[in-house]
C-alpha cells in the first residue's frame, strides 16, 4: 500500500468510526429525559466559564496563525473569542435549556370515521454532520441545539479555528459526562483534512443530514457532493427598501445599523434600496454617516447625481454579498420596482422594508420570497438567538425541509401516529 492509499485508508476508518459511535449514540440521546439534557446544557456553561483562560489561549494559536496566513479581516472578526463572545455562548446554552423540548411533542390528533385516531409526534433527525468554517462559537450553539433536539452530531470546523474548536469541545464533553450522558453524542473532528469532508458527507448509513455553514465554495461542493440531504444557505446578499412614507429618522439609524454593526455576517445589508420621492432628502445625510464609517458606496446614476464620491455600481454589485464595508444603492420607483429589484438579487435571505403604510407593508411581507422579511426592523436581527431559538444551527434558504434560522424544530421532523382499541379496517 502506497502512502496515499494507506492516508485515505486512516481518514475513512477515522470517519467511519465517529459515524458509527454517532449512530449508537443517537439512540441514546433521543430516548434521553428533557431533565439530562438540560443538565448538560447547563453544565457544558459551567465548564465554558471555568475554562476562560484555556479557550483564549487556545483562540490565540489560531489568531495568530491567521495573521501569519493573511486572513481578511471578515474572517478574523468570525474566528475571534472574546469574554463577550464567550458570555453569549453560555446565555445561549442557558436559553436553549430554557426552551420546551420538541421532542415527543404530538399535534394534530384528530378522530377519524372508523374510530382511530391521528396525529404526529416530533422526533430527531438522528445524526447530523455539521461542517462550518471561521466561528468557533458554532461548535457550541449546534451541540447544544442537537442535543436538545435528542440528536448526535459529528462537527467538523475549519482548520483557522482547530485549536479553539478542540478546547470548545473539551468543555462539551465534561457537560454530557456531568449528565450520565455518552460523550460520543457529540463528536468534534480532530483534523481539518478534506478528504474528511469527503467521507462524512458520503455515508448515509451513519449520517442523516449534513449542514454547512460557511463560504459559498464550502456549500456548493458539499450540495454538489453529499449523499445525504442539505440544509443550507449560499450566501446573504440582505436588503433594505426606504419607501416613501417611511419615517427618515428611523430609517437612517436603521440602515446605519443593518451595515456597520458588523460587517462579517450573513445578515448584514448588503443592497439599499431608496424610493425616488425622498432619495434627494435622505440619501445625503444617511451618505454622510455611511462615509463617516468608512463605507464604501457604490450607486446607480441617480444616487451618483445626488451624493459625491459613489462609484458606479455594476450589475455585479447588485448581487454581492461583500461581508466587507461597501453597499450598493439604487433608487426605485417605488415599491412595485423594489420588490422586483430584490427577487432578481436577493439570496433570500433577509430582506426588509422601512414604510409607516400597512397595506405596503403587508404586499412586501406577502411578495418578497426570502426566509425572513422585515418590516421597519434592521436586518441583523435575522439570528436564531434574535428570534428566541435560543441558537441557530444555521440560516437555510431552501424551501425544504427548514427554512431561515434553524433551531430545535428545524432539527426534527413528525412520524404519524395511530390511536385505536382494537379497530381493524373494514
Amino acid at each position: 500500500m502506497n502512502s496515499a492509499e494507506s492516508y485515505m485508508t486512516d481518514i475513512e476508518a477515522y470517519i467511519t468510526k465517529l459515524g458509527a459511535q454517532a449512530r449508537a449514540a443517537s439512540r441514546e440521546i433521543s430516548s434521553a429525559s428533557t431533565a439530562d439534557k438540560n443538565r448538560a446544557l447547563l453544565a457544558t456553561g459551567d465548564a465554558l466559564n471555568r475554562s476562560r483562560a484555556a479557550l483564549m489561549q487556545a483562540n490565540a494559536l489560531d489568531l495568530g496563525a491567521g495573521a501569519e496566513k493573511g486572513l481578511e479581516a471578515a474572517l478574523m472578526d468570525r474566528l475571534e473569542l472574546t469574554d463577550a463572545r464567550i458570555d453569549t455562548m453560555i446565555e445561549g446554552l442557558q436559553q436553549v435549556a430554557s426552551l420546551d423540548d420538541p421532542v415527543g411533542e404530538i399535534s394534530d390528533l384528530k378522530y377519524r370515521p372508523s374510530g382511530i385516531q391521528v396525529g404526529r409526534m416530533r422526533v430527531p433527525l438522528g445524526v447530523i454532520g455539521i461542517i462550518y468554517e471561521s466561528r468557533p462559537n458554532v461548535t457550541v450553539e449546534a451541540a447544544s441545539l442537537c442535543l436538545k433536539s435528542g440528536n448526535a452530531t459529528i462537527l467538523r470546523g475549519g482548520s483557522e479555528a482547530l485549536h479553539s474548536n478542540q478546547a470548545i469541545a473539551a468543555c462539551i464533553i465534561e457537560g454530557l459526562q456531568a449528565a450520565g450522558l455518552s460523550k460520543h453524542i457529540v463528536q468534534v473532528l480532530d483534523r481539518t483534512d478534506r478528504d474528511a469532508v469527503g467521507k462524512l458527507i458520503t455515508m448515509p448509513e451513519y449520517v442523516d443530514v449534513i449542514v454547512p455553514r460557511g463560504g459559498k465554495g464550502l456549500i456548493e461542493r458539499i450540495s454538489n457532493e453529499a449523499k445525504v440531504p442539505v440544509i443550507k444557505h449560499l450566501d446573504g446578499n440582505c436588503h433594505l427598501y426606504i419607501d416613501d412614507k417611511a419615517d427618515l429618522e428611523k430609517s437612517i439609524t436603521v440602515a446605519i445599523n443593518a451595515k456597520t454593526q458588523r460587517y462579517g455576517t450573513c445578515c448584514t445589508l448588503e443592497s439599499l434600496l431608496v424610493a425616488e420621492a425622498i432619495a434627494a432628502d435622505l440619501l445625503p445625510a444617511l451618505c454622510d454617516e455611511y462615509k463617516s464609517l468608512k463605507v464604501e458606496l457604490r450607486g446607480c446614476e441617480k444616487t451618483q447625481a445626488i451624493v459625491e464620491g459613489v462609484t458606479p455600481a455594476t450589475e455585479e454589485d447588485y448581487g454581492t454579498e461583500y461581508l466587507a464595508p461597501i453597499i450598493s444603492i439604487k433608487i426605485v420607483a417605488g415599491l412595485d420596482e423594489a420588490i422586483s429589484h430584490i427577487n432578481d438579487y436577493s439570496s433570500q435571505h433577509t430582506d426588509s422594508i422601512m414604510t409607516q403604510d400597512h397595506n405596503r407593508a403587508q404586499r412586501f411581507l406577502r411578495e418578497v420570497d426570502s426566509s425572513s422579511v422585515m418590516v421597519n426592523a434592521s436586518t441583523r436581527f435575522a439570528d436564531g438567538f434574535e428570534y428566541g431559538l435560543g441558537a441557530e444551527i444555521g440560516i437555510s434558504t431552501d424551501k425544504l425541509h427548514a427554512r431561515g434560522p434553524v433551531g430545535l424544530e428545524g432539527l426534527t421532523s413528525q412520524k404519524f401516529i395511530v390511536l385505536g382499541d382494537g379497530h381493524i379496517r373494514q
